[in-house]
């Protein structure tokens, strides 16, 4: 089975939830801690064994193209006063993987962003990332090394899934399926956003697959809807045929896609950043005793 070694990373959105920050600064470049959302999914990416990585961005972003290019005049600039901790920080970025960009300058949903990658694939199996969606596994494989585990077993089509409340459920794509073993399940549809009382279950999508290429050819056949192309839309379609398995992932998932979450990303990631964790604690029991 070939090597998934190419993922595609969809952040051409407008992120209107997080204006007016997001009218010159990309969502996807805002902080957690200190580093963009996007930092910790390529860092994911890469640890999981990607070597490649298209971004479907728009021609007004030019943040993310220029925070994974090499900054020469800042690496001096930093060398010259002596600070080699911050160099060691930013010199490596751009040598994470080999980063590439095409544009989706008309908002077209996400099926079309992920469809202009069809070229960058070629015939290759290759991941998918959404940028709202980080997954935090300290102690195991990182999220997207885990579905890969799991395509490298069952082939097909593999998506990350999250157990969720009843209450949050009707916030994601919901499975309808069969469990197989522990954390498997065969996917039978994809329910977009479902009502609490008729969800099919509270495992949620989150912001991680492994795909075929064949996954274009269904892309290609969907109907706009509301001037869109729907990616869920296409999965649904192939889960439909019996090629789509979920797998649980083991890990803290923060959805970043807006502010209370993103808030809490802030909060609890703090909390464990070896930089600021023992300030951090140290505040949060003052503030409860206050």
């Amino acid at each position: 089975m070939p090597k998934v070694r190419k993922a595609i990373i969809p952040v051409a959105g407008y992120g209107t939830r997080f204006l007016p920050a997001t009218k010159v600064q990309p969502k996807e470049m805002l902080p957690i801690v200190d580093k963009p959302v996007v930092h910790y999914l390529v860092e994911e990416a890469v640890e999981s064994g990607i070597e490649e990585i298209l971004f479907i961005t728009n021609s007004n972003k030019h943040a993310i193209g220029d925070y994974f290019a090499r900054d020469l005049n800042l690496e001096n600039f930093l060398k010259e006063r002596g600070k080699t901790e911050l160099v060691d920080k930013i010199k490596h970025i751009h040598d994470l993987a080999h980063f590439m960009y095409v544009h989706q300058d008309d908002p077209l949903g996400s099926g079309d962003a992920i469809l202009k990658g069809e070229s960058f694939v070629g015939g290759e199996p290759f991941a998918i990332f959404y940028a709202d969606d980080i997954i935090s596994c300290p102690d195991r494989k990182p999220a997207l090394g885990q579905l890969i585990s799991v395509y490298e077993n069952v082939g097909g089509f593999v998506m990350g899934l999250i157990n969720v409340s009843s209450d949050d459920i009707s916030k994601y794509g919901a499975i309808a399926g069969s469990k197989i073993s522990e954390r498997l399940y065969k996917v039978n549809d994809v329910v977009e956003k479902p009502p609490a009382d008729s969800a099919p279950s509270t495992l949620a999508s989150v912001g991680r697959f492994v795909a075929s290429p064949d996954i274009f050819e269904y892309i290609k056949k969907l109907d706009k809807e509301n001037g869109e192309v729907y990616f869920a839309s296409a999965l649904a379609e192939l889960a439909k045929e019996g090629e789509v398995h979920g797998y649980e992932i083991e890990g803290d998932w923060y959805d970043c896609g807006n502010k209370f979450n993103f808030w809490k990303a802030n909060f609890e990631m703090g909390l464990k950043n070896p930089e600021i964790s023992e300030e951090a604690n140290k505040y949060l029991k003052n503030f409860l005793k206050a």
